[in-house]
C-alpha cells in the first residue's frame, strides 16, 4: 500500500498497485518449477531385432556403407542406384516398414545422409542410425 506523507492538493495518490503482479509472477513461477521436470529429455532409440509378427522373414533390415563405400542390405551388396527399389522390394511384404542405417565412422555424413533420404524417400516409416558400440567407442 502507497502511504503518503504531507497534504496533497488533489486529494488522490497516482501509485500503481503492484501486489497483484508480484502474485501471477510468483505463481507462474511455481507452475514452471512444477512442469519443468516432467518433460521428457533425450531421444527414442529403436534397437534392430526380430520381429516374430511382422510380415516377411521378420529380420531387421540394416543398409550399411562401408569404408570404400559400398551398401550392403543385410549381407546382400547393392548398387546405390539401386538401393530404393530393391527397398521397396523387401518392405512390399512387410508390415512395418523400419531400417537401420550403419555407416562406417570414416565416411562423411553426406554419405550416410544419402542412404537415410533414399529410404525416406521409398516411404520407410522409421530410419534408425546404428552407432558404434559401447566398448568399441573408446578404442
Amino acid at each position: 500500500m502507497a502511504m503518503a506523507a504531507g497534504e496533497h492538493k488533489s486529494g488522490t495518490i497516482g501509485d500503481i498497485n503492484v501486489t497483484p503482479l508480484i502474485d501471477v509472477l510468483l505463481v507462474s513461477i511455481i507452475i514452471f518449477m512444477v512442469i519443468t521436470p516432467l518433460t521428457p529429455k533425450g531421444l527414442d532409440a529403436l534397437v534392430p531385432r526380430a520381429n516374430p509378427n511382422a510380415g516377411g522373414d521378420g529380420r531387421p533390415i540394416v543398409v550399411s556403407v562401408d569404408a570404400e563405400r559400398r551398401v550392403r542390405i543385410n549381407q546382400d551388396q547393392v548398387d546405390i542406384r539401386q538401393l530404393g527399389s530393391r527397398l521397396e522390394d523387401i518392405f512390399e511384404t512387410r508390415n512395418e516398414r523400419v531400417v537401420f542405417v550403419r555407416g562406417d565412422s570414416s565416411l562423411p555424413f553426406a554419405e550416410v545422409a544419402q542412404v537415410v533420404d533414399i529410404a525416406k524417400g521409398v516411404g520407410i516409416d522409421k530410419v534408425g542410425l546404428i552407432t558404434r558400440k559401447p566398448k568399441e567407442a573408446g578404442q
